[in-house]
């Protein structure tokens, strides 16, 4: 008997060692096709901008935007008009036509990508309008002045209305803070899960654990506010709402990967890991939503990290964009996420009201010591 016991040791390790490895490329296939699928070739399609042009030359322009579905395009009376628009997020850019010469809006704080894609349309299709008036005028035979050749050859103007900080030109701080938010979040909830049931359940409890999750969304959201002011970033908005909106963002992740601990026990805790390694991608931080496939676009703005990175973008950079759909979406998640946490605290259960996860669990670890010894004859 004793000598078989090392041999079934050493099978259980080996089928252990052979699950965990199995598992984890599994994990790893899953995740690398996701982020692939997701971002390797990024197609925009429906990038929303805005166009400032005469009834006669409309048609033409829209014509070359709209095709293959890239640009949806919307019409401003003025140029101060689609400004306005750009600022309030309604559109990433846009173009005016009523001059001598068009001229590009975009706005680098809404997204690098499609700010660069505007700057490459327009200039691919200005050159495109010049190299066939230059050529129209050649075979014609008609001679032109240096100035007007200067004219047509010249860069055309581009107007950034709402463009990147200094201390943040790539655009990338928002991907960033989101991601320590969904960690911090969901490391947080896996704590106060094992910790929280260690007591007997009742109405306190319930309120002490979501008073809990409150408590950490806020020190969490100083802590990442704090942060921010080490680098720069976000140095000019209003302290007060960005501790806010990182508050609510924090405790939307907290609240919800807890409420599903306390639904499903410890596997609950995969809603926050599923957060900051699937949620951050298509959160719209770095890829923005209509860059993403249908999918993505329509779950990253429906989950607490794209909510959050939209709210936070535009309070930081568009103030005069409406930021209340956001907000509903990140408190939905943070009052369900804490309704079920105070619910399930509050219910009775089997056990004389203590927690049924952490009874089997010591009851698994701690039985073999409490079984009484058998005596052979």
């Amino acid at each position: 008997m004793t000598q078989q016991q090392p041999a079934e040791s050493v099978l259980r390790f080996r089928r252990f060692a052979l699950a965990v490895c199995v598992i984890g490329v599994l994990v790893q296939l899953g995740l690398t096709a996701y982020y692939l699928g997701m971002g390797h070739k990024a197609q925009p399609r429906d990038v929303p901008v805005g166009l400032v042009a005469p009834p006669g030359g409309r048609a033409e322009v829209a014509s070359l935007l709209t095709e293959r579905g890239v640009f949806r395009v919307t019409d401003y009376a003025t140029a101060d008009d689609l400004e306005i628009a750009i600022k309030r997020r309604d559109v990433y850019g846009g173009v005016d036509i009523t001059g001598a010469q068009p001229h590009l809006y975009v706005a680098s704080a809404a997204g690098p990508s499609a700010a660069n894609l505007l700057r490459t349309t327009f200039t691919s299709v200005v050159q495109q309008r010049t190299a066939a008036t230059l050529a129209q005028l050649a075979r014609s035979g008609n001679r032109i002045s240096v100035a007007r050749a200067q004219a047509l050859n010249a860069p055309p103007p581009i107007t950034d209305v709402v463009p990147l900080p200094d201390d943040d030109v790539n655009g990338v701080s928002l991907g960033f803070l989101t991601q320590a938010l969904a960690l911090g979040g969901t490391v947080a909830s896996m704590g106060l899960g094992r910790l929280i049931p260690r007591t007997r359940r009742s109405w306190r409890r319930g309120i002490a654990h979501v008073s809990t999750l409150m408590v950490y969304a806020v020190a969490s959201a100083a802590v990442v506010l704090w942060s921010m002011g080490w680098f720069g970033v976000g140095v000019t908005a209003d302290r007060g709402e960005m501790l806010a909106i990182f508050s609510l963002i924090s405790l939307a992740i907290t609240a919800s990967t807890a409420g599903a601990v306390a639904i499903f026990g410890s596997p609950g805790a995969v809603v926050g890991a599923l957060y900051f390694t699937l949620g951050t991608v298509i959160s719209g931080a770095s890829i923005l939503p209509e860059f993403l496939p249908d999918f993505g676009r329509i779950l990253g703005v429906n989950l607490p990290t794209g909510a959050g990175v939209q709210a936070v973008r535009d309070n930081l950079y568009f103030p005069a964009a409406e930021i209340s759909r956001h907000l509903i979406v990140l408190a939905l998640y943070a009052g369900i996420g804490a309704l079920i946490v105070l619910v399930t605290n509050m219910l009775p259960n089997r056990r004389n009201q203590t927690s049924e996860v952490e009874l089997d669990l010591a009851h698994r670890l701690e039985g073999a010591e409490r079984r009484e010894p058998v005596n052979l004859p």
